[in-house]
């Protein structure tokens, strides 16, 4: 497990056994993501999404509390996948950071409470899965414009196809001033809270 440049988000390496049958893999060990963390992933819901090449989604976050951490792999074809920090007041905000994530290698990514994420799907039919730490919330759920230049996140695509949501969110600039975006003392709150939440013996 690699920290990235980003505070909070983290690259996975899994180590790929194959054969001529096939290949296997441990594609998320709770014990040894909690241990890099510092905290485990409680596990609330679990999504998969399919794209066309050259489709962007993102950049998508929530509202925290209570947030939302998330465990994402690539299960078939390639994406390019961007963590971008949008917590106002984080040492790194402001900045991005991007990694492959295909069905070879198996790389996998952990974003904490608070982040933003978005990726570029490199194939036809990329499919993504993610492990979330809480279940979705569509009033608390928010985006920035992946294009924005303020960012200046390198999409490889040529043209990026968007939804109309995604073409429609605000920019960088105007989340800040709309007091959308999440402070970075409220998610380490967030993440300090589910901390004592998984030390306290069930009743």
């Amino acid at each position: 497990m690699r920290e990235s440049t980003i505070v909070g988000a983290f690259e996975i390496v899994p180590q790929v056994h194959g054969d001529q049958r096939g290949l296997f893999t441990e594609w998320y060990r709770f014990d040894r993501l909690a241990e890099a963390v510092g905290r485990p992933l409680p596990l609330a819901q679990a999504n998969l999404s399919v794209s066309a090449k050259g489709v962007v989604r993102g950049i998508h976050f929530a509202d925290v509390p209570p947030g939302q951490a998330k465990y994402v792999t690539c299960v078939r074809g390639a994406v390019w996948d961007v963590v971008v920090d949008l917590r106002v007041g984080s040492p790194t905000f402001g900045r991005w950071e991007g990694i492959r994530l295909d069905d070879v290698e198996r790389r996998a990514v952990y974003l904490s409470e608070g982040l933003g994420h978005g990726f570029c799907a490199l194939t036809d039919d990329a499919t993504l899965t993610y492990l979330c730490s809480t279940t979705y919330r569509p009033t608390g759920e928010h985006a920035v414009h992946p294009l924005d230049p303020d960012l200046g996140i390198e999409w490889p695509a040529e043209a990026p196809l968007l939804s109309a949501r995604d073409a429609a969110a605000p920019s960088w600039a105007e989340a800040v001033t709309r007091g959308t975006l999440p402070s970075y003392d409220a998610c380490r709150s967030e993440g300090r809270a589910a901390l004592m939440q998984a030390r306290t013996p069930m009743e």
